[in-house]
């Protein structure tokens, strides 16, 4: 690997973190003790289980919702875009948070903001609170979706890519059940409010190791201010430089495929044949095989010279993938199933490649933000564009061509952030 370049000017401590000697040789490899490395750990493993439940969770019970609650095509159109808009709009609003609050203290809020959202929305009888309490939950994980890969380099700066791994398995196992399990939830108590609420127990429990650090960084956060006001932060603005831009492009082109893939792969089974129940299976078996993907791929990303392999070999499973869909649907699914799940390897590698592009915590949560704001408005356009593309021509070769454009644009951003460089010194 190319060495770094010089070190970047001392920043002070992250609000809520003792600032740390620059003599002190060993201050990049510990965690500050009044965080604890594996209470963090254990949050962050917990924090990241909810992040995509309570998107899944309603995605298989929508036809219930909408017969309960008697949402309107447009209304259930708003709710299924909900997360993207979240996710663009609140992710954004992230570094400037964690600026002014420790971010142990922001993530109690977060996790309390999702288990009431989704405690709210599955008792109202009002499609508009149930809008409304949906956004709430949606924009906890909105915050934490930033804020995950910034304690990754705060607390884990030589384990980034064996932390990430575990995270992002922790969120593709979410992912995995809440979708797999609503349904059957819901028909064991008799009502879709079930399958949808139960996931806010989850959001509780992960509030619990978030609680004794928050405190405890209370009085760190008080030795912090004199420091902090005594040296200017450098401001680290991601959207000016050329790799903030490739990144966003990047994370924007991989989501925009996985939304489409999670709104519409069951669909083009079904339409090829299979039973409803073996579709859906089908579609589970991306996300299932994505567990084992997401807890390697970081580890290997880490310790490429170059991620160009990486992103060369993730495409070429894909592009296979796409050609066979449009092709021979029916014939060979599972091998199909497998390519997707290898390609929507992209997801746990530019999470990993935020950490090692920025060389500081704040580096990190800003390209963060800007990454997945930016790239969050991009990805709505999937399904949207495959849904129109479905309706207006009446099958699935315009779809699969235009998500064979998007991986075209996500190989050209994907082969821009190989190369080993740093946000900070663009």
């Amino acid at each position: 690997m190319t060495p770094p370049p010089a070190a970047a000017p001392a920043l002070p401590a992250p609000v809520g973190v003792e600032p740390r000697s620059t003599r002190d040789p060993g201050a990049g490899r510990r965690t500050h003790p009044a965080t604890g490395g594996a209470l963090v750990l254990v949050g962050m493993l917990l924090v990241a289980l909810n992040l995509r439940a309570v998107v899944t969770s309603l995605g298989a019970l929508l036809d219930e919702v909408r017969d309960g609650l008697g949402l309107s095509g447009a209304t259930a159109g708003l709710v299924t875009t909900l997360p993207t808009i979240a996710f663009a709009g609140l992710g954004a609003l992230t570094p400037w948070l964690v600026r002014r609050v420790a971010p142990a203290r922001v993530l109690v809020v977060a996790m309390l903001a999702l288990a009431v959202g989704q405690v709210l929305r599955a008792t109202t009888d009002s499609a508009w609170i149930f809008v409304l309490t949906s956004a709430l939950a949606l924009a906890g994980i909105a915050v934490a979706n930033i804020l995950l890969p910034m304690l990754v380099k705060q607390h884990f700066p030589h384990r980034t890519g064996l932390v990430t791994g575990a995270y992002t398995m922790a969120l593709t196992l979410g992912t995995t059940v809440a979708a797999a399990s609503a349904v059957p939830i819901a028909h064991a108590f008799g009502s879709w409010r079930a399958g949808l609420g139960i996931w806010a127990a989850m959001a509780a429990v992960a509030v619990l190791p978030w609680v004794p650090l928050a405190l405890r960084t209370r009085a760190a956060a008080r030795r912090a201010t004199s420091t902090a006001a005594a040296t200017a932060p450098v401001r680290v603005r991601p959207a000016r430089t050329r790799l903030g831009w490739a990144m966003a492009v990047y994370f924007g082109a991989q989501s925009l495929s996985g939304y489409a893939i999670m709104g519409w792969l069951a669909q083009l089974f079904r339409d090829a044949g299979y039973q409803p129940e073996s579709a859906g299976l089908l579609l589970a078996g991306v996300t299932a095989l994505g567990v084992p993907i997401a807890l390697v791929m970081p580890t290997v990303a880490g310790r490429m010279a170059t991620l160009r392999p990486l992103v060369l070999g993730m495409t070429t499973a894909s592009t296979l993938a796409y050609l066979g869909l449009a092709l021979a649907p029916h014939g060979a699914a599972l091998l199909w199933v497998i390519l997707l799940a290898i390609g929507q390897g992209a997801f746990p590698m530019i999470l990993t490649a935020i950490g090692l592009r920025a060389r500081t915590a704040e580096g990190t949560v800003a390209l963060s933000a800007f990454a997945q704001s930016t790239g969050y408005v991009i990805a709505a356009l999937g399904p949207l564009m495959v849904g129109i593309l479905y309706e207006v021509t009446g099958g699935w070769t315009a779809p699969i061509g235009f998500l064979l454009g998007a991986l075209a644009v996500q190989t050209a951003a994907g082969m821009a952030i190989a190369r080993p460089r740093y946000v900070e010194d663009e």
